[in-house]
């Protein structure tokens, strides 16, 4: 089949092959051309393309009943998924809300944040703090709470107010004087003394990635980070909400990426990996405080979507979470992270133009720089990340390459978030075909 001419495709200066099949990591175009799969799409699809146990259980549950509007009804997925990830979530998330994609996952947390305390009698606490070089999702509320400057540009105006601090970026935020505990509790002082300059009483949640995603590549952050941040929400009752889309479900080695962090957030918000692609699926866990005063006060969360709670997206998600656990799948993540890390650094350690090579688990990421030594960023004018993109897939490879890493308009970095389900030969493959894209690209 040939391209209609009415797609509005995202992109509609960059002709796309057409995909026609998919096998384990692996996708195939209408030509027969194989591509390697190494960032999951947008670390979406982690068990590959082709688990027949998640399509089975997709077809079993059509067979059933597709939809039912949870107005009218709840459906076994939906039941059934709840509580698997109860059983595995961050202590006192007991409560989860199953949405269509990320976005409308954070957008939940969001209002329900706002709800929550208006429950509690406290109107006043409604704004929000979220670090620079951070992304929550396209909608106007998830957009707003978001400090990719890039994404926000053409849609300021239409944006609600965030106050914004600094990301936890060790590469380029911490001083050579300073020790990581110095550093996070740097940051931290700075998200206390943000909390004061607003009034505690008119704050209401603060937002981060346990591992940020799209916008800096896989950057961790330092030991104790989250711990001071979580204890700084704690003193001035401000609800802490990990966005885990892109980190979460698995990709950093633990089924709930802030397990790493040693700390149990308010809200957790969960998409891609957790329904492999299979079906856009999403969930936003929430401690029981959250449900209790909703439930106990006005009696319904005021927020909804039409696909809330779809059975088919739920019995995806559920079956991609049995799969996971079943095949021993974290395990792996654990096992080959430490191969391709290795790979990595064996191959572009000293690459002129790899300034740092970072991530947890499948969630890798290498940050590019015209000059090593003072960490310089390329011009932004060369467009290095959408070039590398394009001769990647000329390659055989899908990688997530993206600009603005160092302020939202310089620096540019790769993302690494390859399935689950890879092998040796594959930490290889990704390797040797990345290493031959930034040759071609860079030299």
């Amino acid at each position: 089949m040939s391209v209609s001419g009415h797609v509005f495709h995202r992109f509609p200066n960059s002709p796309l092959p057409i995909v026609q099949n998919g096998d384990g990591p692996y996708i195939f175009d209408q030509n027969g051309k194989q591509y390697l799969d190494a960032c999951g799409g947008a670390a979406v699809s982690c068990l590959g393309h082709s688990d027949q146990r998640v399509i089975e259980a997709i077809k079993s549950q059509l067979d059933a009943i597709p939809f039912a509007h949870t107005a009218f009804f709840t459906n076994n997925a939906e039941e059934e998924l709840a509580d698997f990830l109860a059983q595995k979530a961050p202590q006192g998330i007991e409560r989860f809300y199953f949405l269509s994609g990320g976005s409308e996952a954070n957008e939940a947390a969001l209002k329900m944040a706002r709800q929550y305390f208006l429950e509690l009698g406290k109107p006043k606490k409604n704004k929000f703090i979220a670090r620079r070089q951070s992304y929550h999702g396209n909608t106007i509320g998830a957009l707003s709470l978001g400090g990719n400057v890039a994404r926000r540009d053409f849609y300021e105006p239409l944006l609600r107010p965030t106050e914004f601090i600094a990301p936890c970026y060790a590469y380029r935020g911490q001083a050579d004087f300073e020790s990581e505990e110095e550093y996070a509790s740097r940051l931290a002082q700075e998200f206390e003394d943000k909390i004061l300059e607003m009034g505690a009483e008119n704050v209401a949640g603060f937002i981060a990635e346990p591992v940020v995603g799209a916008t800096l590549g896989a950057v961790t952050a330092v030991r104790t980070y989250f711990k001071k941040i979580r204890a700084i929400c704690d003193k001035y009752e401000i609800l802490l909400i990990l966005d885990e889309i892109m980190c979460g479900s698995g990709r950093t080695g633990s089924l709930f990426a802030c397990e790493q962090e040693d700390v149990a957030p308010d809200m957790v918000s969960m998409a891609k990996g957790l329904g492999a692609g299979y079906q856009p699926v999403a969930a936003l866990g929430v401690q029981t405080k959250i449900y209790d005063a909703i439930r106990q006060g006005s009696g319904f969360f005021r927020h909804g979507h039409t696909y809330v709670g779809h059975a088919t997206a739920c019995a995806a998600a559920l079956a991609t979470m049995k799969v996971i656990e079943q095949d021993g799948l974290l395990e792996n993540v654990k096992i080959q992270s430490t191969r391709l890390k290795a790979l990595l650094k064996d191959v572009f350690s000293h690459n002129p133009h790899v300034g740092d090579i970072r991530g947890r688990g499948l969630f890798l990421g290498l940050e590019l720089v015209d000059h090593k030594q003072n960490k310089e960023a390329f011009a932004a004018d060369k467009k290095i990340s959408s070039k590398i993109k394009t001769q990647a897939m000329k390659n055989g490879l899908m990688c997530y390459p993206a600009s603005g890493t160092v302020d939202g308009i310089k620096g540019d970095h790769i993302l690494l978030a390859p399935p689950y389900i890879i092998k040796d030969h594959h930490c290889e493959e990704i390797v040797q075909k990345l290493e031959k894209t930034l040759d071609d690209i860079l030299h």
